[in-house]
């Protein structure tokens, strides 16, 4: 009976922890940042999102929510362990940099090339589809009903938050989606793999898009022009770093591996993927591209499992405090009926952006599986619905530039969590209906899927 309940004694802990952290405050403004105070911050976020992960996990969802909910616990709305300014606040984010460079890098690691050849016309049909009509469908709803919450900070237009509520629909998480998949005993379904091989071709398709909106974001003018050279960029970056990297890593990491100093691999792939960053943000492209390029250049070396194995453990740490900085960005007053910032206009764009988000994937799943190889649509569409890491990703960058204010942040957030979160129930059953017949060995090959 203990053993069950050991994780809620454990939670119990984290209330000392943030109470530790809230006594060193007043020392810590009127002091500067003592290094004590810092660490027990760490600690809490390491803590209370392990924790919370692990019961999201335990009642059937990804350990992404939990992380999710932890930051917006430690928020300045709720008990204020994470300040919105400030040098812890800025640490924190540069920490949640890291982070999110690492996961990209994961991503990058898990993408096998040659597999999403196979999968070829069905998933790039899919991912296309599932970019294009969530994007419209967003940008549309913006410009035409012009929702009124938040104030936008001075010289952003309503058309930049438009092309931003829009990009942040885009995504698809392939992490969140693979785990789904696997949990229901779908993994090696003929919709699973067209599901995944899009979900990792609509990941590439929503770098380049974060490529174009971070460039935006920083004041390039929004210009045909200037969005095709941050296209050439973004993808030219990406092909080349592809290319040269496969050209020297082998060799470089082969050397390495020789090498008997303590660690060595792992430094030397964690430094390989913040290189990758550097390198494209001095490029003018998005930083995550370098890190998810240097991930696909080290999948193909012969290192290639034990630095998967080792960086994982690295990702462990880093990558929940990117989520529970996002939480943190959460203004809970908004959705509390007795405060004074309730909004139920951020209620509403919140779940219309959902409804958007929902029919903008599901529509994909019905552009393939309508040749002599069927597949079930709805279980393609639903299967793309999970925007997480992405997303979210999406949404932080507008709200770290000024172009979403903390309304317009929280009501996107309201459709990445709630995308996230509906997408393993409604998947389970649809799956059970499919009739898997056409993944007899005599079936035709999965590339005739779209014929």
């Amino acid at each position: 009976m203990i053993r069950r309940f050991r994780p809620l004694f454990a939670l119990a802990l984290v209330p000392i922890l943030l109470a530790a952290t809230q006594t060193g405050e007043a020392a810590a403004a009127a002091e500067g940042v003592r290094t004590e105070h810092f660490f027990l911050v760490i600690i809490a976020i390491l803590a209370a999102s392990k924790l919370l992960g692990e019961l999201a996990e335990r009642v059937g969802q990804p350990a992404v929510l939990g992380e999710l909910i932890t930051g917006v616990l430690l928020g300045a709305s709720i008990l204020g362990v994470l300040p919105m300014e400030g040098p812890i606040h800025e640490v924190v984010e540069l920490l949640a940099e890291v982070g999110v460079a690492l996961l990209l890098f994961e991503i990058g690691l898990e993408t096998d090339l040659r597999e999403m050849a196979r999968v070829g016309g069905a998933a790039t049909t899919v991912a296309m589809v599932g970019v294009a009509a969530p994007f419209l469908l967003g940008f549309l709803y913006w410009m035409m009903v012009e929702p009124t919450i938040g104030t936008h900070a001075e010289g952003v237009t309503n058309t930049l938050v438009a092309i931003f509520v829009g990009a942040t629909l885009t995504a698809t998480s392939v992490g969140i989606t693979a785990r789904v998949l696997n949990d229901i005993g779908q993994l090696h379904a003929p919709e699973s793999r067209v599901i995944i091989g899009a979900a990792v071709v609509d990941d590439v398709l929503g770098l380049v898009i974060l490529a174009i909106v971070s460039g935006l974001a920083a004041g390039a003018a929004l210009s045909v022009f200037g969005i095709i050279m941050t296209f050439v960029v973004a993808v030219g970056f990406l092909v080349l770093a592809v290319i040269l990297g496969n050209l020297v890593a082998p060799r470089l990491f082969g050397l390495i591996d020789q090498m008997r100093v303590r660690g060595v691999l792992l430094v030397a792939a964690f430094s390989f993927a913040l290189l990758f960053a550097a390198l494209a943000g001095l490029a003018g492209s998005a930083m995550i591209i370098g890190s998810f390029a240097a991930g696909i250049v080290l999948s193909s070396t012969n290192q290639f499992e034990m630095i998967s194995d080792r960086i994982k453990p690295v990702g462990d740490i880093f990558t929940p405090i990117f989520f529970v900085a996002v939480g943190a960005g959460v203004d809970v007053h908004l959705f509390l009926p007795w405060s004074d910032r309730f909004s139920i206009p951020v209620l509403g764009v919140g779940f219309s952006l959902l409804a958007i988000a929902i029919v903008g994937k599901v529509v994909s799943g019905y552009s393939v599986g309508w040749g002599r190889r069927k597949l079930h649509h709805l279980a393609i569409g639903v299967g793309m619905i999970p925007r997480g890491e992405v997303g979210l990703i999406f949404a932080h960058l507008g709200l770290s530039r000024g172009i979403l204010s903390s309304e317009v942040f929280s009501a996107v957030l309201i459709m990445v969590i709630f995308t996230t979160f509906l997408t393993p129930p409604i998947l389970k059953p649809i799956f059970q209906k499919v009739d898997h017949a056409n993944a007899s060995p005599s079936a035709p090959p999965l590339a005739e899927a779209n014929e």
